[in-house]
């Protein structure tokens, strides 16, 4: 036998157990490690549509909790127009209401600074009458300073025409007026009785006409006209003097 031969022979009798080594290594779907590997592939796929899931059920979360907060939006919008709303009209409807107060009510139960004892008191009350022509009665004197002339006053008045019908109050609008004295922002009879007056005091002063309105007041529901220099009656309290309060020991 030549050594040719002898290598034929060899590699015929080799060759299917390589073969067979070779195939081993080529590890069959159906072998552990190929299942292995398919279950990994599931596991992976499983991974991923669950993934894709949780994300979805976010997305839808996430729109949800988008749509609520627009409609929660929306809600707190009209909620607010709907106070603001509210709040005008309680505010007009209070301010109608509060000009009407004096106008609504009968004359004998509209505020005054001077009640029935008062006016029966003041009939004993001496009248006293200026170089102008005004006249007053004290329904109480003050103790407290009488203002100068251009000093700021904080008085309440009731204003009326001769038969006793109002025509303006500071009672009615409920606020103090506040104004300088002897500087004309009120007519000439008011300015006079207000500056003899003192601070606390009470007065009734008896305004004629030339020291009045010299164009009058045109009437208002609740309230009458004044003729053009027509005499005029207002009560005033003088509450207090901005600058010279007296200080309390």
């Amino acid at each position: 036998m030549t050594r040719q031969d002898f290598v034929i022979r060899f590699r015929r009798l080799r060759a299917p157990r390589f073969t067979r080594r070779m195939a081993s290594l080529l590890l069959p779907i159906g072998s552990a490690f190929g299942n292995s590997l398919f279950a990994n592939h599931q596991a992976i796929s499983s991974d991923k549509v669950r993934g894709l899931v949780v994300r979805c059920s976010t997305w839808d979360l996430k729109a949800e909790a988008s749509r609520a907060s627009e409609l929660r939006d929306a809600f707190n919008v009209i909620k607010r127009r709907d106070i603001i709303g509210l709040a005008f009209g309680l505010s007009s409807l209070f301010i109608d209401s509060f000009e009407a107060k004096g106008a609504g009510l009968p004359p004998e139960q509209k505020p005054r600074l001077c009640d029935d004892t008062c006016e029966k008191e003041l009939e004993n009350v001496p009248m006293v009458t200026t170089e102008s022509g005004l006249q007053y009665k004290d329904i109480k004197v003050g103790a407290g300073p009488s203002p100068p002339v251009g000093f700021q006053v904080a008085a309440n008045y009731v204003a009326m025409v001769p038969s006793g019908q109002i025509f303006d109050s500071s009672l009615e609008k409920g606020q103090i007026y506040i104004f300088r004295v002897g500087s004309g922002q009120v007519i000439k009879g008011l300015d006079e009785g207000i500056l003899s007056m003192k601070a606390g005091g009470k007065r009734r002063i008896f305004i004629p006409g030339s020291l009045a309105f010299p164009k009058g007041l045109t009437s208002a529901p609740g309230r009458p006209r004044v003729a053009p220099n027509s005499p005029v009656i207002f009560d005033v309290s003088l509450e207090y003097i901005p600058g010279l309060e007296v200080d309390e020991e």
